[in-house]
Order: structure tokens, then C-alpha cells, then sequence
């Protein structure tokens, strides 16, 4: 059997999560990748037959997406001759982690496509939602990457398609300190407004991880660093606490690894205010925005040593089992490289 695995490239997180999914269904079955956008710093181990532009959206500066830059970045005449370019009927079956090219090119051509990412757990059942609809952050999580069939990860099980997170073995096998630092990774605020706030927090040692930097620097308590996954890793597991969007993957390794997190949901960005809502129900404090305003919340957090207490086993190929077994309906999935 002959997998087309789609992947969207324009965060971290569906790339962290394919270092784990992919060997799984390498032991499975023959197996290309596709991969479209082009803003993650982790990087595939694997060869990447089809690597597209793609749809991708663009952070700002202030706390949200660049609508300007997005529209700017995104043709849609480009967009539509790769969607009519990618051969997904040379495949028996195409998976995707909300990758738009592949996703339409399905629907168009009525070849079968399973979604297994974080956003195809968001409308399911019993998952937490915000306190606020917004019909045009709604119609995006439906639409982006649109499948049939859907198999998704959030922080809890909240029904039987949704499994806890795939924590990437680089993780996994961190060892676990505490030592005087705190790490942030706020890719939509500018270094500038990061320091701005930060900075105002005394006796507190922070380290930024940024999108807006390639070198390093430091203002007063605040140390700037360029985007390096190792070196992230190493803080992150090393730190007193992690402050960071309310993207899924670094929050679901911060629980992992039993620190205590703080997290900003991106403006105009409906599912990491999903993510919020499910956080906040967990335990996990939430700011609305990085402002002067919020020092006293950032304080009341870094004095509390309240964590979120829940273990993420290692499940990546029972879960890849599990939906082959599904849609390709054989009696034994073990032989699935056979056919």
C-alpha cells in the first residue's frame, strides 16, 4: 500500500508531530511526504518528495496574524495549480495534518484523505470551546484543510477520534531540572514588546526564543535568542515555568515535562482560543494579551508552583494502527508493508 502523509509547514507543530507519526506508518505501509509552507525550524529527518508554498498564515508584531502579509504571501492562482498539480491519485490513501493542497485535491478528485492533526479534534465532541463565536475563525478550522474523515489529538480524550498528544521523543527524552530561568516563545509579539513587559518583572531571569532575531542579545532581565529547536529544548526542560501562545504542541511539552505554564492566545487565531478554553479548564492560567497591565497576573504565576498533572503515553503506533485498520478494513494491519 502507498501513503501520501501531507503536512502544513507553517508552524512547528505538524512537523514535530511527523517525527514520531511518520516512522509509524513507515512500519506500516510505503510512504511519501508533502509538506507545504515554509515558516517551521524543525526540519524532517526524512526525504520530502513534494514540498509546496502552499496556503500559510504570517505572525505579526502586535499579538495576532498579519492579515497584510498573509494576503500578500498567498496567491490564490498559485494555490489552485498546486492543488491541480499534486498526484494524489498515485496514492492509496493520503493523510493530513491540515495541509490545505492535498486536503482539496482529494475532495476534487474523490480520492480517500484522513485528517490526523490537533484542529480536526476542535469540533468534536465534548472538547472544550471558547466563551465567543467567530464565524470566519469557525469557517477557517472547517475549511482549511477540509477531509471526510477525522482523527484528532488534544489534551485530553474527549471522546474515541481524539487522542492525548504525540510528544516527540527529543522530549521524551529530556532530562528534567529546574533551574533560574524562565522560557518564553511568543512568535506573534515583537521583541520589543516582549521586553517592554518582562522587563519590568524584577529578580526574574527571562529567556525569549524568537522569530524576530537572528542574533542573540539582552535587555536588563530579558535575554533574546534566535529560533534553535536543541537549544529550546534544553531550556524548556531546565526552566522554573514556560510562557507561550496557546498553540497545542509546546503547552502539551510543557505539561509533559511537569512545568508550570502561562499561556497568550494569538488575536484572530479561533483555535488557539479552543486551546485556551481547554487549558483554562485544566488549571492553566490565561492572559487575554502581553500588556504592562498583566504584570501582576505574570507575578501571581511566577509565585505560584501550581502545575498541570497529566501523563501522555507513548501511543504514536497503536494510533497509526488504529486508523489503518479503520479506512484499509484488513484482518491483520501488521502486514500492511506487504500490500
Amino acid at each position: 500500500m502507498k501513503i501520501l502523509y501531507a503536512v502544513q509547514g507553517t508552524g512547528n507543530g505538524h512537523l514535530s508531530r511527523a517525527k514520531e507519526v511518520l516512522p509509524a506508518l513507515l512500519n506500516r505501509a510505503q510512504v511519501d511526504v508533502l509538506v507545504s509552507g515554509n515558516q517551521a525550524e524543525v526540519k524532517l529527518e526524512h526525504e520530502i518528495k513534494y514540498n509546496y508554498k502552499g496556503l500559510s498564515f504570517y505572525f505579526g508584531k502586535n499579538g495576532g496574524i498579519s492579515f497584510g502579509k498573509t494576503l500578500k504571501n498567498n496567491d490564490p492562482v498559485r494555490v489552485l495549480k498546486e492543488i491541480l498539480k499534486v498526484p494524489v491519485t498515485e496514492y492509496d490513501l493520503v493523510i493530513n495534518d491540515f495541509e490545505p493542497i492535498t486536503a482539496w485535491a482529494c475532495k476534487i478528485r474523490g480520492v480517500k484523505c484522513i485528517s490526523l492533526s490537533h484542529q480536526a479534534a476542535l469540533y468534536t465532541e465534548n472538547v472544550p470551546r471558547p466563551n465567543f463565536k467567530d464565524v470566519i475563525g469557525k469557517f477557517i478550522i472547517n475549511n482549511y484543510a477540509k477531509t471526510k474523515y477525522r482523527y484528532g489529538f488534544h489534551f485530553k480524550k474527549y471522546n474515541e477520534n481524539v487522542y492525548s498528544p504525540i510528544i516527540r521523543n527529543d522530549i521524551r527524552l529530556l532530562k528534567r531540572t529546574k533551574k533560574d530561568h524562565y522560557t518564553v516563545y511568543l512568535p506573534a509579539y515583537s521583541d520589543e514588546r516582549i521586553i517592554s513587559v518582562l522587563s519590568k518583572i524584577k529578580g526574574v531571569k527571562w529567556k525569549v526564543f524568537s522569530k524576530h532575531t537572528n542574533k542573540y542579545y539582552q535587555k536588563k532581565n530579558v535575554y533574546i535568542k534566535p529560533i534553535n529547536s536543541k537549544k529550546f529544548e534544553k531550556s524548556l526542560a531546565s526552566c522554573q515555568g514556560i510562557l507561550c501562545g496557546a498553540g497545542f504542541e509546546t503547552p502539551a511539552e510543557a505539561i509533559f515535562l511537569k512545568k508550570k505554564l502561562l499561556v497568550i492566545p494569538m488575536k484572530n487565531q479561533y483555535e488557539q482560543h479552543f486551546n485556551a478554553k481547554a487549558l483554562e479548564e485544566l488549571g492553566v492560567p490565561v492572559l487575554k494579551s502581553l500588556k504592562k497591565k498583566q504584570i501582576q497576573k505574570i507575578e501571581d504565576w511566577i509565585q505560584s508552583d501550581s502545575k498541570v498533572s497529566l501523563e501522555f503515553p507513548n501511543e504514536t503506533q497503536q494510533i497509526v494502527d488504529h486508523i489503518l485498520y479503520d479506512f484499509i478494513q484488513i484482518e491483520d494491519p501488521i502486514h500492511l508493508i506487504e500490500s
